[in-house]
């Protein structure tokens, strides 16, 4: 094997399954719906192999009982997930620090704990490629500028896991699960509007999407130059914060919270 390929599977508004493919195999991630996962297989000639699961969330997990319905009975396909969540067809539950170790395509990931979406959520961090690239595969924990809502977790616990993603080496290619980027680009401006490297970026995307382009995957060094959720230390943006909302900015988690609650309402 010299190659895999990540492709970015669109389903619903603007979810994201991602599959992983030695060009025979494929691996899928968080398929919320089975058609698409279906049809871009059977356009490829690929054969599912396993499915990976981030969270407990309907537009992640809703593909899943179908996708097994189609599988062979002499070939049975494994499905992780994390352990902290009640999610159907798990055939290993996964923790922080667990393996997942896959035949074909032949992958290899470590588990990290990122609470804060919701309560059990998990990452699947895959050192390297056959090119010596990196990939996280993060759900709804980071997005391209910004980060989930916190619908089970608290800001400490959500800041906790965006400290954990974005310590991953800069080269590390961030396949989330959601096409937020434009909107949360707008966000991020708001925090931070003399952020020269999101200003380029504002515009790489929107022509992009003006091309009905995927603006991922993103990689953790960019991230941390322009997604105002791994910048909570910048004092232009705890000047906005101050600015903006007449907030006291104390400390990091304090700016993160306060952004986050920003962003809930922002349009």
């Amino acid at each position: 094997m010299n190659t895999l390929e990540y492709v970015p599977v669109p389903a619903f508004d603007d979810n994201y399954i991602w599959l992983v493919s030695d060009g025979v195999h494929a691996v899928a991630v968080d398929p919320g719906e089975a058609a698409p996962v279906r049809a871009y297989l059977a356009q490829r000639g690929w054969r599912l192999s396993a499915i990976l699961l981030t969270h407990h969330h309907r537009d992640h997990v809703g593909g899943v009982a179908d996708l097994l319905n189609d599988q062979d009975a002499a070939a049975p396909i494994p499905v992780f997930g994390p352990a902290g969540e009640a999610i159907e067809h798990l055939t290993q539950r996964l923790k922080q620090g667990d393996r997942v170790r896959i035949a074909a395509p032949a992958l290899e990931f470590t588990v990290l704990d990122v609470p804060g979406h919701t309560s059990g959520h998990i990452a699947y961090f895959q050192a390297t490629d056959p090119r010596g690239t990196p990939h996280v595969f993060c759900g709804d924990t980071l997005f391209a500028c910004g980060c989930g809502r916190l619908f089970e977790g608290t800001p400490a616990q959500m800041l906790a896991s965006l400290d954990a993603l974005a310590a991953l080496p800069g080269a590390t290619e961030v396949h989330c699960a959601h096409e937020y980027t434009l909107s949360n680009i707008r966000f991020a401006l708001a925090c931070e509007p003399e952020n020269r490297e999101l200003q380029a970026w504002r515009d790489e995307a929107t022509a992009l999407r003006a091309r009905h382009v995927p603006t991922l995957p993103t990689t953790i060094a960019h991230e941390r130059a322009v997604n105002p959720f791994l910048r909570p230390d910048s004092p232009a943006i705890r000047a906005t914060l101050n600015e903006q909302l007449h907030e006291t900015v104390p400390d990091r988690l304090t700016a993160f919270t306060l952004m986050r609650e920003w962003k809930n309402k922002f349009r």
